[in-house]
């Protein structure tokens, strides 16, 4: 009767949301974006780049040139196959500051630079957005203001085109305002879905807690009525039988504990497995043949319908509880006793325990006494079945177990 296996198997089962927002799933949204939108500035700035090629030293744009794009391509290709997607976009930040510093060398001397917006301007915001994706927000912010600022200084140099500071400043400023928006959203997203995350992480451990906890009252039922309903049952009649009748029926008793002791060992709080009705039957009728006083035993043909093994079990217990209820309070062997046994037509599956002895009020039994309230009527009815206890004094009784639950009558036992 294991907790640790029924609380993994729940946990395991505990139904997920269909798109559930993670900060792998944010992760993989926000890099598949940005390499896209670098994508589509890349195809702007082509433009711009044929149209200052005339100043542009070659050999500089042979290498430049192809690296930024090229790596663009690879940043794509790492996004969506979701492999070494930082580092990809890690990459492609450092190669852009550095193609900034080296735009110093790449005017051929004598020529005159336009001073219009320099191509590498149109993957400024790329290239923040990608040191956001890559890097720490700390290192990301850091990129945010040293790549602007590198590029404004740039600018207003000849190599730059000689910019006007106002208008150097501007470009600074706007690209700094930019690529702070798209860090900032990368940032939050990630706050979010970490914050997520430890939610759902929470729950699930709460949930794993809850569970495992109602796995061990389950168990720790199971093991009471057990004791209460078997062990010292056989204990005390063990301890007053002086006559063979009563030897014998503490013998009985004591093989009818340690079968159900046995059985619950077998039997874990997740057990999914079935049994039929009629093996149900005939597990009852053979436990109420191994007692040495007479039982009129009658059993009806008990059409099959599947029955869970835990609730089996229970009404199994039951049934015998019953029994022995009868055997040790409603008379000796001249008391009539029997077992009914059959399958109504709405399926219903019905015990009947009844003798002929000395009965009781109902109404008078003491709510403190467990015996037949907590053995019989709660057990059957946490099992999802009924059962009903009708006695009057010299008129006997009667235990009636049904399952599944009916409604109930007018008259219903609760001792």
């Amino acid at each position: 009767m294991s907790a640790s296996a029924f609380v993994d198997r729940a946990a395991a089962a505990a139904k997920q949301p269909r798109s559930p927002l993670t900060r792998k799933q944010v992760e993989k949204v926000l890099s598949r974006f940005v390499a896209v939108a670098g994508l589509v500035f890349a195809a702007q700035a082509i433009p711009t780049l044929l149209a200052q090629m005339s100043f542009l030293d070659p050999a500089w744009l042979r290498i430049v040139a192809p690296v930024l794009f090229g790596w663009l391509v690879a940043v794509m290709f790492f996004s969506v196959a979701q492999v070494w997607v930082r580092g990809s976009h890690g990459t492609f930040a450092v190669l852009y500051l550095l193609a900034v510093v080296s735009l110093q060398f790449a005017v051929m001397p004598g020529t005159a630079v336009e001073s219009g917006l320099n191509w590498l301007n149109w993957l400024l915001t790329v290239a923040i957005g990608m040191a956001a994706i890559a890097f720490s927000t700390t290192l990301a912010t850091v990129v945010l203001f040293v790549a602007p600022i590198a590029f404004m200084l740039v600018r207003v140099t000849p190599s730059g085109g000689s910019a006007p500071w106002v208008l150097a400043v501007l470009e600074c400023i706007l690209a700094i305002i930019l690529g702070g928006a798209v860090l900032i959203i990368v940032t939050m997203l990630r706050q979010a879905a970490s914050a997520v995350d430890l939610a759902q992480s929470t729950a699930i451990e709460r949930y794993s807690n809850a569970v495992r906890l109602h796995a061990t009252e389950v168990e720790r039922v199971q093991v009471d009525a057990i004791v209460h309903d078997n062990v010292l049952t056989t204990l005390l009649t063990a301890a007053q039988a002086e006559l063979p009748a009563a030897k014998a029926l503490a013998a009985t008793m004591a093989a009818s504990a340690i079968s159900h002791l046995q059985d619950a060992a077998l039997i874990a709080p997740d057990d999914e497995r079935t049994v039929s009705t009629g093996e149900l039957a005939e597990r009852i009728a053979q436990s109420a043949r191994a007692f040495t006083q007479p039982i009129d035993l009658r059993v009806s043909e008990v059409a099959h319908r599947a029955v869970p093994v835990h609730t089996a079990a229970t009404i199994h217990s039951a049934a015998v509880q019953a029994i022995v209820n009868s055997l040790q309070h409603a008379g000796d062997n001249r008391v009539k006793r029997w077992v009914s046994i059959e399958t109504l037509p709405d399926s219903t599956f019905l015990v009947v325990v009844g003798d002929s002895g000395k009965g009781f009020v109902v109404a008078d039994v003491p709510r403190a006494r467990l015996g037949v309230r907590v053995s019989i009527v709660e057990r059957v009815g946490n099992a999802g079945g009924h059962a009903q206890v009708e006695s009057a004094p010299d008129r006997g009784t009667s235990i009636t177990i049904r399952w599944p639950r009916f409604v109930a009558p007018s008259r219903e036992a609760s001792q």
